[in-house]
């Protein structure tokens, strides 16, 4: 390949990953990134296979996680019902691969997931945006919807309760549900604990970069204008309603995904994902980290659930209160997140050294300026 076919090919790369609408452009971002994925990669290698059983079901939080940093941090939806999807697409993942035996099942019942866990977002989406609902009812209405199906779900114990060999289990849970896994009729592969682990890293590397590239575009473009002026970006010609409706969709899709993950890892899933503790999660988690920052987000949700596991293989029971206190700490301190926050940082002081060592800067002029 040539000089000049070489950097052309890395100016698109650029401009696909990077923008003003993502943080961390700069190659030590992206130096610091590779080498934080090649830690997580290592992990099963350096600790065994129970660290990437338990590693996982964090990364499979942290896709969640995400979900809600793109729909809130981005578009300004602050949703509850990220849990929903996350759920719905746990059981029906379940409910197809306990019926359908094969590798073929498997495949089907990802494929299931997805198409049920996004059908349902965008239904919810439609209703809601379509139907007039804004602000604070989206958050009251998803934290509903999340309420409802936690209920029903948990009244679903007797033995009426099933489709097919699938029981629903109530709050017992529904049991059995086999490993990850893809093929056609019996032939296949299904994922052990350690190539389960790779997959879950790899589906929130890809939906990480494939987010990236997404805010980045035009729409990424009107998907952030709507979050800062929707009045203003409708006078663009912008049709906030259907960006919203998009965005709500496409956060449900990756909460779909993050419970498949989740369910196919524990082999169990129960009414307690669609709980209000569970929902409100992940609104801790972009909080802490950061709404605005998908990586932020990423990084507070793996250390909030390392947290909350060793406080309770301890035996400590103060494990909400610490996660809530840590919450109301960075609420009062640093409102943005922890990320935004250390960028901003970051790029204050790069500031002040570039004006210091500019020509003049021992004058009065760029101290000022700098100040302002």
């Amino acid at each position: 390949m040539s000089h000049g076919t070489s950097d052309e090919l890395q100016a698109r790369v650029t401009g696909l990953l990077g923008g003003p609408n993502v943080m961390g452009n700069s190659p030590a971002f992206w130096a610091g990134l590779a080498v934080a994925v090649a830690l997580l990669a290592a992990l099963p290698v350096l600790f065994g296979y129970y660290a990437a059983e338990i590693g996982s079901v964090f990364l499979a939080y942290a896709l969640l996680a995400m979900s809600l940093a793109f729909i809130w941090g981005y578009c300004g939806i602050l949703s509850f019902g990220q849990v929903a999807f996350f759920g719905i697409g746990g059981y029906a993942f379940g409910i197809v691969a306990i019926n359908v035996s094969t590798m073929g099942g498997l495949t089907l019942g990802l494929v299931t997931a997805l198409v049920v866990s996004t059908l349902f977002a965008a239904m919810l989406g439609y209703f809601m945006f379509y139907g007039g609902v804004r602000d604070v009812y989206v958050t009251i209405l998803t934290l509903v919807v999340a309420l409802v199906l936690h209920t029903f779900m948990g009244q679903t114990a007797g033995g009426e309760w099933a489709v097919g060999d699938a029981r629903l289990g109530g709050f017992n849970g529904m049991n059995g549900v086999p490993d990850l896994g893809i093929g056609v009729g019996l032939i296949g592969y299904e994922f052990g604990i350690a190539a389960h682990y790779y997959v879950t890293l790899g589906a929130v590397v890809a939906t990480y970069l494939g987010l990236r590239v997404l805010l980045n575009s035009r729409f990424g473009y009107a998907i952030v204008a709507t979050r800062e002026d929707e009045t203003r970006t409708e006078m663009f010609g912008y049709d906030t309603t259907f960006i919203k409706f998009a965005v709500f969709t496409i956060g449900g899709a990756i909460a779909g995904l993050s419970g498949v993950l989740f369910t196919t890892q524990n082999n169990y899933i129960d009414p307690s994902v669609f709980g209000i503790t569970a929902a409100a999660l992940p609104v801790v988690w972009a909080s802490v980290g950061g709404r605005t920052s998908l990586l932020g987000t990423v990084g507070a949700a793996l250390a909030i659930q390392f947290l909350d596991y060793r406080l309770a293989i301890s035996g400590s029971e103060w494990a909400l209160v610490v996660i809530g206190s840590l919450l109301v700490f960075v609420v009062l301190v640093i409102p943005e997140g922890i990320a935004p926050g250390l960028h901003d940082l970051v790029v204050s002081r790069r500031s002040r050294s570039t004006s210091a060592e500019s020509p003049g800067s021992d004058g009065g002029a760029n101290a000022e300026e700098v100040s302002d």
